[in-house]
């Protein structure tokens, strides 16, 4: 029997996610979650063999950006568990920190069920499973130029944010946000933070 946890914010994916999965014979969801900090709680608890996570998901707590921030720690917790994430948002980027930060597997959420459930038996058995388009995206695109505090910076700048609102986000100073930023926009060839932003965002930068 395969145990699984199911971490997504929507509550409708979530629970059709798990229910779709329950239905399996060799298949058993022994846990769900809606935030970063509840999937490691839950992953710590029941110590799955698969984790289905996706990325974009509320912190909970925790100090993380995504999902994908999550899976050290997650991993931490429930050291055996083979994590697939699966993400709306279906981006080179993600892609490549989903790998890089420890999954096993990166999938779409437009899939048809039959290739989820491929992918959880393929995980539990410590196989690798990614979609070759984005694989191949991924390469061509390669690693993301910018750095954690760079990356963090950026992100905050939604929503046309201030350098003042950033930097009290960030909890670092106006000075320290500015030269970031100039970094960021830089490193992406952008004209200005916005269009940094936007590439990076596309990149699954940020």
């Amino acid at each position: 029997m395969i145990r699984i946890v199911v971490a997504d914010d929507q509550t409708l994916i979530r629970t059709a996610l798990a229910t779709t999965l329950d239905l399996e014979d060799d298949i058993e969801v022994v846990g769900q979650a809606a935030t970063c900090a509840e999937a490691v709680s839950v992953c710590g608890e029941t110590r799955p063999d698969v984790v289905v996570l996706d990325v974009q998901m509320p912190d909970g707590g925790l100090p993380v950006g995504d999902g994908i921030d999550t899976l050290p720690t997650l991993l931490a917790a429930a050291p055996d568990a083979k994590v697939v994430v699966v993400t709306t948002f279906g981006r080179p980027g993600y892609l490549r920190r989903a790998l890089e930060s420890g999954a096993v597997g990166f999938m779409v959420k437009d899939a048809p069920v039959d290739r989820l459930l491929d992918a959880v038996r393929r995980a539990a058995q410590g196989l690798r499973v990614v979609d070759p388009e984005l694989a191949a995206a991924s390469l061509s695109i390669g690693a993301s130029p910018l750095s954690e505090k760079e990356a963090l910076v950026l992100a905050a700048s939604s929503g046309g944010a201030s350098t003042h609102a950033i930097a009290q986000s960030v909890h670092l100073s106006e000075g320290t946000v500015r030269n970031y930023l100039s970094s960021a926009i830089g490193k992406v060839g952008a004209r200005n933070r916005a269009e940094a932003l936007r590439q990076a965002t596309e990149n699954g930068w940020v």
